[in-house]
């Protein structure tokens, strides 16, 4: 769905903001903040308020990342944020979502909230937009799902980057097209919601598989026939969760799956990378100072499959290295029998 951006105070009149203090979170409020005169922002605690209110940018994650004051409202309670806000982005780990979101007391009938948390939420072993409609009575109407490929990275550097947003109602839409687009953001919008949801949840899976591949020392021609495989094995897997029409090879699928898979700034290539090399998969994580989301997946995606009884042979295999201690390159090598 192709949109043409509306003049830039148009896209002022609407109230958003961000949950969330991690890299993307803060790649979000940096895309917000090109066109929005100001961005609600709820982080994590008073040390991040405080570093942001003084010194402009976020102390953990993307310092480089200056904001002018003037442009953020920043706080610690989402109760805050979603009150003043028509729009609600949530950029948590996906482990740390029910957290906040438990904390949510105010009135929040006909807010939207726009997932970009690429996870399954633990409290409930289910997607967001599921987590939202079962636990907050929030329909798919008043939900959105931000996909990419769009490293929070490069977003900081101001390269041009891609989002799509998945929403249903054409005026919601809209709405965010304008809120998103900037000069180096190019957005395009979809009705797959949920086909956009899991596609981000299974191409981080993926590229733990792709970042063990390159530890063991498997090269470019293996990765390339692995990430082949692994978009067919993505189209099964959509298909049978959430059928309707789409085509896997769009940016937001294929393209998404890319660069988590080959990009050095990919957190899930990196662990798959440490386990590649040999670490023990508690000790990659716990070396990692950000989340690796395809580890959380894993376990409830394999699940999902086996309940299906979807072949799935690339994400039985990473399940098996990350949850039952199978030895990666023993469990490589038989994928590479199967794989072609």
């Amino acid at each position: 769905m192709t949109k043409k951006k509306e003049p830039k105070s148009q896209a002022q009149t609407t109230t958003i903001g961000v949950v969330g203090s991690g890299s993307f979170a803060t790649a979000i409020v940096k895309m917000l903040v090109e066109n929005s005169q100001l961005v609600h922002w709820c982080v994590r605690n008073e040390y991040v308020k405080g570093a942001i209110e003084q010194r402009g940018h976020n102390p953990n994650y993307l310092t480089s990342v200056s904001f002018n004051n003037k442009n953020l409202q920043v706080t610690t309670d989402i109760n805050e944020l979603v009150t003043a806000c028509e729009v609600v982005v949530l950029a948590t780990p996906s482990i740390y979502l029910s957290d906040a979101m438990d904390k949510m007391t105010c009135d929040y009938e006909n807010k939207i909230f726009v997932s970009a948390i690429k996870g399954i939420v633990p409290k409930v072993n289910d997607v967001v937009a599921h987590y939202l409609r079962d636990e907050f009575k929030i329909g798919f109407r008043n939900q959105a799902v931000i996909a990419g490929p769009c490293h929070a990275e490069e977003v900081a550097m101001e390269r041009l980057s891609y989002l799509t947003i998945a929403v249903a109602e054409e005026a919601v839409a809209k709405k965010l097209f304008n809120l998103f687009s900037s000069d180096f953001i190019n957005v395009h919008c979809s009705k797959d919601i949920l086909g956009n949801e899991y596609s981000a949840i299974l191409k981080n899976i993926y590229a733990v598989g792709a970042g063990i591949s390159s530890g063991l020392g498997y090269g470019d021609n293996f990765t390339a026939v692995f990430v082949s495989n692994a978009v067919r094995e993505m189209e099964i897997f959509l298909e049978a969760v959430y059928e309707v029409p789409r085509d896997v090879n769009e940016s937001a699928y294929l393209g998404d799956l890319l660069v988590t898979a080959y990009s050095l700034f990919s957190r899930n290539r990196n662990l798959g990378n440490l386990i590649g090399k040999g670490y023990t998969v508690k000790s990659a994580i716990q070396s990692m100072n950000m989340i690796a989301e395809g580890y959380y997946a894993a376990d409830s995606v394999y699940h999902t499959a086996k309940s299906k009884n979807l072949k799935t042979p690339i994400i039985d295999t990473i399940y098996g290295i990350l949850y039952k201690e199978k030895n990666a390159e023993i469990e490589f090598k038989k994928l590479t029998l199967v794989l072609n």
